[in-house]
Formats: structure tokens, sequence, C-alpha cells
């Protein structure tokens, strides 16, 4: 029986509902099912037992979008069995909501001015339970034909951060991420076990040591974005600081920058017993 540990439905920027995602996972035979969306715990508690309800354990999820000041990079902390609304991933997430939602509108409002034949409301018809992400811009400019596809050249000419010298895209509005750290602890706040997510997509291992003394508890080891030296890498990490060693596949469906399988990355059912055994040892303490 395979586990996911990190997918995202169309609350925050997955394209599937979560009734869409149950489907998938009894196709591929997923017992264990994390809902990790972005910066939300919204309808976790229905999900939960609506798994039960298909024989599949829902594990309560969120990935906070975090940032290493220091370094200037991302840095995602998933947390695992989190409790549903809890006070402070609410205080910690619910401002970052609201900044990407107005960062969507900039960025909408910049397309229009360059000469782009789209509407805010038009975007906005896409838009998932949390708002709008730049997929749903992405689609908006699809149905008025000015590419078949979210991610290709259209996406890179906007979008770009502007690195290695390059000027940034005309709708690029840099986002206030949340410090890392504070990630970690919100999540702890909440009952849930905190895990550095695809450190090897952003580059955030040197952050690791502050966020072990922060209290994190795992590491993501297989993702899509980790080819083996990521992976090697991320184990070293574990075996160093006792870091439960996880993995996904991000599933996001069609809104994905990569075609990865719900149940692709799986880390087995032993990882999901040793991320309960240290929820409940992190309760002793």
């Amino acid at each position: 029986m395979k586990v996911e540990l990190h997918c995202h439905t169309n609350i925050s920027d997955g394209s599937s509902s979560f009734v869409e995602l149950l489907e998938i996972a009894k196709r591929e035979n997923i017992g264990h099912l994390a809902i990790t969306n972005h910066d939300t715990t919204m309808g976790l508690q229905e999900m939960v037992e609506m798994g039960k309800d298909q024989g599949i354990e829902i594990i309560p999820g969120i990935e906070v979008s975090g940032y290493d000041f220091a370094r200037g990079r991302r840095v995602h902390i998933l947390g695992y069995f989190v409790e549903h609304g809890h006070k402070a991933l609410e205080e910690l997430c619910n401002p970052l909501i609201e900044k990407r939602n107005a960062a969507s509108e900039k960025m909408v409002e910049r397309l229009i001015n360059a000469g782009y034949q789209i509407t805010w409301n038009q975007v906005s018809k896409f838009r998932g339970g949390t708002g709008v992400y730049k997929q749903h811009i992405m689609l908006a400019l699809q149905e008025a034909g000015y590419t078949n596809s979210i991610y290709g050249a259209l996406y890179k000419k906007i979008f770009s951060r502007g690195q290695n010298g390059e000027e940034p895209g005309i709708a690029f509005i840099p986002m206030e991420y949340v410090d890392a750290i504070l990630a970690v602890k919100a999540i702890r706040a909440a009952g849930g076990v905190p895990v550095l997510a695809h450190p090897g997509q952003y580059e955030s291992f040197e952050m690791i040591p502050d966020l072990v003394e922060a209290g994190l508890e795992g590491i993501e080891v297989l993702h899509p974005h980790h080819g083996h030296a990521e992976e090697e890498r991320a184990i070293q990490y574990a075996d160093q600081y006792n870091l439960i060693k996880t993995g996904g596949s991000d599933f996001h469906g069609e809104y994905g920058d990569k075609p990865n399988l719900l149940g692709s990355m799986s880390p087995g059912t032993e990882c999901v017993d040793a991320l309960e055994l240290r929820k409940k040892s992190m309760a002793i303490k």
C-alpha cells in the first residue's frame, strides 16, 4: 500500500478537488494521504471523515511558505497531524494568504497595462479556495489565446525572478514570506510534526541546524525535484540530526510543473508510523 505525504487540492494551487484526489488515491492503492495545502488547514476536518468512508487515512497537513532571511532563500515547511484551524497557524498564515492575493492582483494589473487582454474577474473565476495563484493567471492567459500551457515560455517570461543578471518579468512581484523558524514553531504549537520540504529544490540545506534548534523533526528526501545527489544530502542531514526521512510527489494535478503521479514518491508506511511516534514523543516533552 502506497503513502502520499505531499499533495495539494484546489483549495490552494492544485487543480483537483479533494473528491478527485480520493478517486486517484483509490486507483493508485494509496492507504495514507496527507493533504498539505499552502498556508491553510481549510477543509481538513471534512477530508479526514471522507477518507474514513473510503478506507483511506487522511493525514491533516499544511505546507507553510517560509523564508530564510539570512540567506535570501525560500524554505517551505510541511506539517503533519496538525490541528485544524489552530490559532498559531491562522495568525501566521492568514496575513500571508492576503499578501499573496494582493500580489496576484498587482500581477494582473501589470499584464493588463502591458497590453494583455485579460481582466481580474476572468482570473478570479479560476481561483482556489484561498485565492489566486500564478497558475490561475496563466489559465486566464491560456483562455485568451496567449499560450497553450501553464508552464512554458510565457510563464518564464512574465514571472521570471530576474536571476543571473536578467531583468525580472513584468508580472514578477516579490512575496514577503514568513520566517521558516516561526513556521516550525507554529506547526509544533498546532500539535503537528514539522518537516523541511524539498530542500534540494530551494537549496535550503544550510538552514537545517537553525530549523532543528527550533524543533524540526523531519526532512523530505523523496521529491520530484530531487536527484540522487539531493536525496543523499538529505539522508546525511537526517542521520546527523535524527530527522524522519519523508517523501511525496508534491502533486498539483494539471497545475504541476512536472507530470507527477499521486503516490509516485511513496516513503512507505514505516514513515507514517515514524511520524505518529514522533508526534506522541513531542506531546510527552
